[in-house]
């Protein structure tokens, strides 16, 4: 049995400056090592400093994931996720604004499942070092955050899109546990911000499926007597880590419309994310591992399909390996043995597509060919094929005669995904 929801309570949110000084207390030799990489160039990456327009929200956000996470370490979970944990929004107010988490203790039973300890995700989270902004190519008006040691990808979502995310939370977790190898996304946690006036600093309260239901149309937010604009971010495992050595990085749909990005000018210190058009003429060698990718782009876009979801991105980098990082190599026990580990589930190992693990950090986005590294995620899995998208794809069908665009049913959409990996990959 999971533990129960931990109900209405009181917790003092701590102010920037604790959550500072406990997380450096927690891992002096993290920060020596923090302290040591801030010292080499960060390329294409921008530290958000004081006098940044995003450092006020960056530093609601960090004390506010500190306190939140200090809260799930008070109260582990003990089981898999309940309805109730699905269900939960706790509110804590800290002084001049509020942060809601949403789902907090389904959350953080995923985030115990992947081995990710939650003193390591405060500290990465917390007010120990800025969060890091990169230049997107994204069309959306999405905020994208890096956390210091670029080991966590935030970003600002819209209001339908988190409802979608919370609603197939329960449907997400248990295809993970069927499938641990799977290529989506590791999403962390979902939350709310919203300024706040008129309660006093440390005031908490959790919200479960008593009042009405966020994922009935409502996500509830306290109330306060002059609330501000309120903004909704989630939070997954980067991609693309560790990133120091990654050469190239593409945003691939299967599709050709609105997916050429200028690269940036030879010797320029950006770093832009690719797109479709721009991988013409390359290829991804995988080896043997090619079959069990295929595999699992199927099994995982399949299940993409069963939520009615489309225009999500399989994200792609690539990273040549050193002459000894090739082959079996010494590493192969170690290997083995991290590809049993996880979530257990009655499946068949056959059916739940598993493989053999590098012996790397974020070892469930990579893959290792006979030459390169690639780093692998399907991301960006919280946009419905709804009315407005079913009109999108009229008037795209229209206005693109011939040619192929991201808005069609999800059946397509993970059929053509399928078949650019397919195409543009080899043994």
């Amino acid at each position: 049995m999971a533990a129960p929801s931990p109900g209405p309570r009181e917790v003092l949110a701590p102010s920037p400056e604790a959550g500072c000084r406990v997380a450096s207390a927690s891992s002096g030799c993290r920060g020596l090592l923090w302290r040591l990489r801030d010292k080499q160039p960060r390329l294409g990456l921008f530290e958000i400093s004081p006098g940044h327009e995003l450092h006020p929200l960056m530093c609601m956000m960090q004390a506010g994931l500190w306190a939140a996470t200090q809260v799930s370490m008070d109260h582990p979970p003990t089981g898999p996720p309940t309805a109730e944990d699905f269900s939960e929004v706790m509110t804590q107010v800290q002084e001049g604004f509020e942060l809601g988490t949403l789902a907090g203790p389904a959350f953080a039973w995923l985030r115990h499942s992947l081995g990710l300890a939650e003193k390591d995700y405060q500290a990465s989270l917390g007010p120990g070092g800025p969060y890091l902004q990169f230049l997107s190519t994204s069309k959306s008006k999405a905020s994208f955050f890096l956390s210091h040691d670029q080991r966590f990808f935030l970003k600002t979502q819209r209001r339908r899109e988190v409802q979608a995310l919370l609603a197939h939370l329960p449907r997400y977790v248990q295809h993970l546990q069927r499938h641990p190898h799977s290529l989506l996304a590791r999403l962390l946690g979902v939350h709310s911000l919203r300024v706040a006036q008129g309660k006093k600093v440390g005031e908490a309260e959790a919200r479960g499926p008593g009042r009405s239901g966020w994922l009935q149309g409502e996500i509830p937010s306290s109330l306060t007597p002059y609330p501000g604009p309120q903004k909704y971010f989630i939070i997954m495992q980067s991609v693309f880590y560790p990133a120091g050595r990654i050469s190239e990085r593409y945003d691939i749909k299967g599709c050709e419309v609105s997916r050429w990005v200028d690269p940036a000018p030879e010797g320029s210190p950006l770093i832009l994310v690719l797109k479709d058009l721009n991988f013409q003429g390359k290829t991804i060698h995988l080896g043997p591992q090619r079959s069990w990718l295929l595999r699992q782009m199927e099994l995982d876009t399949t299940f993409l399909r069963e939520l009615n979801v489309l225009d999500y991105s399989l994200l792609m980098a690539f990273q040549r390996l050193h002459e000894d990082e090739r082959g079996p190599g010494s590493s192969l026990v170690f290997r083995t043995a991290r590809s049993v580990q996880g979530v257990q589930s009655q499946d068949e190992p056959g059916s739940q597509n598993r493989r053999l693990l590098p012996d790397s950090p974020n070892a469930l986005h990579i893959l290792d060919g006979p030459e390169q590294r690639y780093f692998l995620g399907l991301v960006d899995l919280a946009t419905v094929y709804g009315f407005r998208k079913r009109l999108e794809h009229l008037w795209k069908t229209l206005r693109y005669p011939g040619r192929t665009f991201s808005t069609v049913s999800p059946a397509c959409y993970a059929r053509r995904l399928c078949q650019w990996v397919e195409v543009h990959s080899e043994p």
